[in-house]
């Protein structure tokens, strides 16, 4: 039987990272949800389709086959697409075709057929809520909008980007609001969710206390 891992939590609490290194640690494969809708931005891209006419969108969707491996990488149609779904033009309109809910039934359906057949790490909003609300362990992930904006500050200035610390909160916050208030799937925690906040932890220790959720849950030593 397969084991599920569900990571869900607000932007900028840390969820990708954490969930990557916790596949590492276990030899999960870490399924990208948002790799996913990138995928098959590109797909509606290299077809030569509108990415903002839902109509062709939809359409472009039974061709699509998309495969996630356990080092990271994305295939679309049997072509590794890695590098192809952060090009700039992808990523302009991935968000667009990611909201078409035609698009997200498809995503969540693949989702869930990896889960079934694979011990899998998987982190979003609503992934132990909805995506896989059967998940043998669920972690809910927080940390307070100040220490998420100074965390994503620091990820920018040392990547040479000049930053502004309040604005980035600012946009911290009205995410939340957005994530939290949206009419399907609203990000919220799910019940039997095991809650960290990791405002004043380090990654290492919020990879092993995961873990140690991962243990008791599923009682592996």
């Amino acid at each position: 039987m397969s084991i599920a891992i569900a990571i869900d939590g607000p932007a900028g609490a840390g969820k990708s990272t954490i969930a990557k290194l916790v596949a590492r640690r276990l030899g999960f494969t870490y399924v990208d949800t948002g790799a996913m809708y990138r995928a098959v931005a590109l797909a509606v891209i290299q077809l030569g389709k509108d990415p903002l006419d839902k109509e062709e969108v939809i359409a472009v969707l039974p061709s699509i086959s998309i495969g996630l491996t356990s080092d990271d990488k994305v295939f679309l149609n049997g072509k590794d697409v890695t590098a192809a779904i952060r090009t700039p033009k992808v990523t302009e309109f991935s968000s667009p075709v990611s909201a078409i809910p035609e698009v997200r039934t498809y995503c969540v359906a693949r989702q869930r057929e990896m889960a079934n057949s694979i011990d899998v790490v998987m982190d979003g909003r609503d992934i132990g809520t909805n995506v896989l609300p059967q998940a043998q362990v669920k972690v809910f992930m927080v940390a307070s909008a100040q220490t998420r904006a100074h965390r994503r500050y620091l990820e920018l200035i040392a990547k040479g980007v000049k930053a502004d610390e309040k604005e980035i909160l600012d946009d911290i916050n009205k995410r939340d609001y957005a994530d939290s208030n949206r009419k399907y799937n609203p990000l919220r925690k799910a019940e039997d969710a095991i809650e960290i906040d990791t405002s004043k932890m380090t990654i290492a220790q919020v990879v092993d206390e995961v873990l140690n959720v991962y243990r008791e849950k599923t009682k592996s030593v």
